[in-house]
This record gives C-alpha cells, sequence and structure tokens, in this order.
C-alpha cells in the first residue's frame, strides 16, 4: 500500500496522500519489528516500541515540511485519486485493525502496532473527505489542512508509543529492582 499511496500521491500532487503513505510505510516498519520482538525479552520488546515511536515522529515532521513546501509552491491535488486511494487504504488498514483487535491491549510492541493502524484508518478517512473537499472547493487547501491534520495524528501516535515505551521500561526496572 505505501508504495502504490506514495505513487498516486506523488502523481495526484496530494499532500494528504503522500503523508498516508509515509504512515503505511511507518506502519510495514512497525509491523516488522513486532514480529521481531515475538518471543524476545521484554526489554528488547520496549526498545523496539520506542524505535517505532521515534520513526513516526521523524516521518510525521517529514510531512509537516511537504505541507510547507506545497504551501509555498502550490500544487493541485486531483481529488478522484485522493478519494479512491484513500478508500482502498482504509479498506487495507480495516482489515489490519480486525486482525490486531484481540491482540490491542497486549505487549507494548502489540499496541504500538494498534496505534500506528488506528492512526492509518484515521488518516484514510480523512484523506476521502479531504478529496471531496478538494473537488468541492476547487483548490489545494482541503489537501494542505489534511495534510497537517495527518501530521499532528502521527506525530500524537509517535509520543503516545514512546510514552508506552518508557512506561513500559520503567515499569520493568522496577520488576527488575524486586
Amino acid at each position: 500500500m505505501f508504495l502504490l499511496e506514495v505513487a498516486i500521491g506523488w502523481f495526484a500532487q496530494s499532500t494528504a496522500l503522500l503523508a498516508d503513505s509515509l504512515d503505511m510505510l511507518a506502519d510495514a516498519a512497525v509491523f516488522a519489528i513486532a514480529l521481531l520482538a515475538v518471543g524476545r525479552s521484554v526489554r528488547f520488546k520496549t526498545q523496539a516500541a520506542f524505535s517505532t515511536g521515534v520513526f513516526q515522529l521523524v516521518l510525521g515532521f517529514a510531512v509537516a515540511v511537504d505541507v510547507l513546501r506545497r504551501f509555498l509552491y502550490g500544487s493541485e491535488p486531483k481529488s478522484s485519486f485522493m478519494i479512491g486511494t484513500g478508500l482502498l487504504a482504509l479498506c487495507a488498514n480495516l482489515l489490519c485493525m480486525a486482525l490486531l483487535q484481540k491482540h490491542r491491549s497486549g505487549e507494548v510492541h502489540i499496541r504500538a502496532s494498534w496505534i500506528f493502524t488506528k492512526n492509518d484508518a484515521l488518516a484514510n478517512l480523512g484523506t476521502v473527505i479531504g478529496g471531496v473537499l478538494v473537488a468541492l472547493t476547487k483548490t489545494a487547501l482541503p489537501d494542505l489542512i489534511l495534510g497537517l491534520i495527518i501530521c499532528a495524528v502521527v506525530v500524537r501516535g509517535g509520543i503516545e508509543i514512546v510514552r508506552n515505551a518508557h512506561s513500559s521500561g520503567s515499569h520493568e526496572a522496577i520488576s527488575e529492582e524486586s
């Protein structure tokens, strides 16, 4: 989905699609790290979750730079591509959420995966709404605003993951001292 979304986002000149594609890349990294952490120590899982949170923060700030660039130099997002790709990505994330549902309160690295997927589904829904607004207003402003909103969601999710990892790490240190 990342590759499809980044290609269409670039073609469609959509900050929202590019932002969402970077969030998809972050998801792929989180899932890979979560799978790598299965069966490992609590410390490894905590570090894995922390790393994914930091990665998400970096991607969020990259989106902010793209929004600023498009605001300064302009863009003409193609609403039909935003809507269609957003709906496809939403379906993919809803499927992932269904698969993660029973584990979403589990270990810290799985909670990180849940947070990423939930954020992606929200971003997908926003991309669809943004595409409709771009079509109605005939301006790039809804796409830029949506890009900023996705940026905020991604950064908030990254902060939440880092806090969860820090909290889990603190609990681990207390357990080891006992």
